[in-house]
């Protein structure tokens, strides 16, 4: 009898312990998810130790698919399509995710990451927008989208360019690739090494154009990570928003190229940026558009059809539109400091932001009373418009809220020997020497 009694005093204690570590587990797993993400971005997996592209690492040996925590808006925003990201260009500022770190095959959009590569090297002017480019063989070889270029067939880098931006051309994009970096897989390095310069952590490419490929995989927030850098090469937007043209013009293989992405049509202020198609990958695309001195940018990545892609594309973008907008506090181009340079051929340097100095706010909110600070290099002449030669930071009291680049308004040439003989005789008259 004295057992049975132990026994079931024991139960009793017992009882409340269970409930008690139960009611412990249960309120930990729901605070985990704001550092779920933390861990995931320090212990990321391969897809060797992730096959399916929307697992995520919880620690070094143990996946978990993540795709419902990492939501973070309405999901009645997206109703077609696996994961989704909406950003301001200026300052990168998320303003709607859904699974936007998860990795998938991102197929054409691949092509973003390709034609930062280009322009970089013809702004570097490693690469003349008038220089005839020879397709090899290889280049030629390339399926999918393409414009069918034959082997030793010459075509302008202006043309290429138009092959790629506009009707996502695989053949074209690999002539770039071998004048660029000699091969494809060299070209295909550089771009990685790119992704990793930019911080992007749910990205690696095994080619240059998209085609699916065992471990080429990107994530909607890369996507539109990529987009951003892209975008400040402005040159781009002259391609971008060509809804047709003609290749071969005056010739008997006069090709016809077609944007793939049809918002620039249909969409308000949209002017870019890339779709993307392969069974593996679905429907996708990464797009942009400007209103009101504000750019947006989406991605989507794997909806079920194109019209579908391009609908919701449509409703994230009103919903970036509707709810924000931006507070311009100092305008791209305007004079924000002049310099005396005694040995620049015009001796009053204009100093200027590349762009607009501006804060993201909700649409409804008090508009901020702010004030902004400078930063300015030690000058060194000559200085071309465009050049970094400082940074204009715009502060909410202590705190950096937004910051843009400075640089010069006109072209700034050292003076010839001659203008500073003339200078030093005019102040020794002048008597200010």
């Amino acid at each position: 009898m004295k057992k049975i009694c132990l026994f079931v005093i024991c139960l009793f204690m017992f009882i409340p312990l269970v409930g008690a570590v139960a009611e412990t587990t249960n309120t930990t797993t729901g605070s985990v998810t704001s550092t779920t993400t933390k861990k995931e971005e320090k212990n990321e997996c391969t897809l060797e130790t992730c096959e399916n592209d929307s697992l995520k690492c919880i620690d070094d040996e143990t996946c978990k698919n993540t795709s419902k925590e990492n939501d973070t808006s309405k999901d009645e925003l997206l109703t077609d399509g696996k994961s989704a990201v909406l950003i301001e260009a200026s300052t990168g500022k998320i303003l709607y995710q859904k699974n936007a770190h998860d990795r998938y095959a991102p197929a054409s959009m691949t092509k973003i990451m390709s034609m930062i590569l280009i322009m970089e090297e013809i702004e570097k002017g490693k690469l003349k927008w008038n220089e005839s480019l020879v397709a090899s063989e290889y280049a030629a070889s390339m399926g999918g989208s393409q414009i069918f270029l034959q082997p030793n067939e010459k075509m302008t880098v202006k043309d290429l360019f138009k092959a790629v931006s506009i009707g996502s051309a695989n053949d074209a994009t690999v002539v770039f690739a071998e004048r660029i970096a000699g091969t494809e897989e060299n070209f295909v390095k550089k771009m990685n090494a790119k992704a990793k310069e930019l911080g992007l952590k749910d990205t690696n490419f095994k080619n240059a154009v998209g085609l699916d490929e065992a471990n080429h995989y990107s994530s909607a927030y890369d996507m539109a990570m990529m987009a951003k850098e892209l975008v400040k090469h402005e040159k781009i937007f002259e391609f971008t928003t060509i809804y047709e043209d003609y290749l071969r013009q005056n010739t008997d293989n006069k090709f016809w190229l077609v944007n793939t992405n049809k918002l620039i049509k249909t969409y308000d202020g949209a002017d870019g940026l890339k779709t993307g198609y392969t069974s593996e990958a679905g429907y996708c695309l990464t797009a942009t558009a400007n209103r009101d001195n504000m750019r947006l940018i989406g991605a989507i990545m794997g909806a079920s059809d194109s019209k579908s892609r391009n609908s919701n594309m449509a409703t994230l973008l009103d919903y970036g539109f509707n709810s924000y907008e931006m507070q311009v506090e100092v305008e791209k181009g305007s004079v924000v400091s002049k310099k005396n340079i005694s040995k620049a051929k015009n001796e009053v340097i204009e100093i200027v932001p590349k762009e607009n100095l501006s804060i993201l706010i909700k649409k409804g909110e008090e508009k901020s009373s702010l004030n902004y600070e400078m930063e300015i290099n030690k000058i060194k002449l000559p200085i071309k418009k465009g050049d970094k030669i400082g940074i204009l930071k715009l502060k909410d009291g202590k705190k950096v809220v937004s910051t843009a680049q400075l640089t010069v308004k006109e072209d700034a040439q050292r003076a010839s020997i001659l203008e500073l003989y003339k200078r030093s005789i005019k102040s020794i008259l002048s008597g200010s020497m």
